[in-house]
């Protein structure tokens, strides 16, 4: 296959540094715009030398964006955030910078462009983070019809923010919190064994929370291949979903099991959780926003209404498989084994 010139936009970040090793390996030449190239120099060593070139390009500049695309066969963008901080806001980043690379690939010429999206964008939806993805997806589009649109549930991998939040939590706290669901356990009566009396019993947490279908970022990269790749994929939306659903209860379960650390999972009620993200918001980084906890009022699955990855010809790995591989580092010392020094 012909050797070609591709840039992608957030290529040193989490899903970025998987699609430019794939593109590497295929024999590609790489060009990773970020808005700080000594971020990326990490990912040199992933292909021969000269092979992946880190350029400066800050997606909400338009002039840096039309130099970064310049001579580019094909184009990504994977530029996305979970929390506006500063003037890197959800506007800048998904709306107006997704449009601006629609715009230079367009001017340039480029073959191919693919937009990394989200599961769940909605213009109607009660979350800013949704609705831009969606303003985004609308905005690509408009300037440059052919693109491919990539709508991914929750990513998970070994540098996510998702399983490796949860399991540093569970390194000290006792107690694992599931976010929406009600504080009230469910009741209901239950027969004894050998007899005729019912017992009450409760469950906390009873539905498990909002559910999710996530996917392992590997997958989603051999999306983005697949996608530049084939002609028929242009001008449409693809829901990357894994093979099944999970409650955010049973995640959390899974992700104990696997780190091998008892804790109390317990129901953590949108209210409660509105307030906590609101002081969350004043700690840098702001692990926790309002925004999201509004995002966890809403299911995370295929919507049934867009092709699917398995339309891409991928088979999607399942997390049981995936998890073991970077969780187990959050074991506690007990856990693994000690190689004892002979004397």
């Amino acid at each position: 296959m012909a050797t070609r010139l591709v840039t992608v936009f957030g290529g040193n970040g989490f899903v970025g540094r998987h699609i430019v090793q794939r593109l590497a390996n295929r024999g590609d030449r790489v060009r990773v715009a970020c808005r700080d190239p000594e971020s990326a120099i990490f990912l040199k060593p992933l292909g021969n030398p000269g092979q992946i070139v880190a350029v400066k390009a800050n997606i909400a500049n338009a002039a840096e964006v039309a130099r970064a695309v310049e001579g580019a066969d094909a184009v990504v963008n994977c530029v996305g955030l979970l929390a506006s901080i500063g003037r890197n806001t959800f506007q800048r980043a998904h709306v107006e910078g997704a449009g601006n690379v629609a715009k230079a690939a367009k001017a340039a010429g480029v073959k191919s462009l693919v937009q990394i999206s989200a599961l769940g964008a909605d213009a109607d939806s009660n979350s800013t983070y949704a609705q831009t993805k969606a303003a985004g997806e609308s905005a690509v589009l408009s300037a440059f019809p052919e693109a491919v649109i990539l709508r991914p549930s929750i990513i998970l991998g070994p540098e996510d923010g998702f399983m490796n939040m949860f399991a540093a939590i569970a390194r000290w706290s006792p107690v694992v919190p599931i976010i929406g669901c009600p504080i009230m356990p469910k009741f209901k009566m239950e027969a004894g064994q050998d007899t005729q009396w019912r017992f009450p019993t409760f469950e906390f947490c009873d539905f498990g929370g909002t559910r999710f279908q996530p996917i392992y970022v590997g997958d989603v990269a051999d999306a983005v291949i697949k996608s530049l790749d084939s002609a028929d994929a242009h001008g449409k939306v693809y829901e990357l979903t894994g093979p099944r659903v999970y409650t955010f209860r049973r995640l959390m379960e899974l992700m104990l099991k696997v780190t091998g650390r008892k804790r109390l999972i317990v129901p953590y009620p949108i209210p409660l959780a509105y307030i906590t993200a609101f002081f969350m918001e004043f700690v840098p980084g702001k692990p926790l926003t309002r925004d999201q906890v509004r995002l966890l009022k809403t299911d995370n699955v295929l919507s049934g209404e867009n092709p699917t990855i398995k339309d891409l010809g991928i088979t999607p790995q399942g997390i049981e498989s995936v998890l073991p591989t970077y969780l187990s580092s959050y074991q506690p010392p007990s856990g693994r084994r000690v190689r004892m020094r002979e004397v």
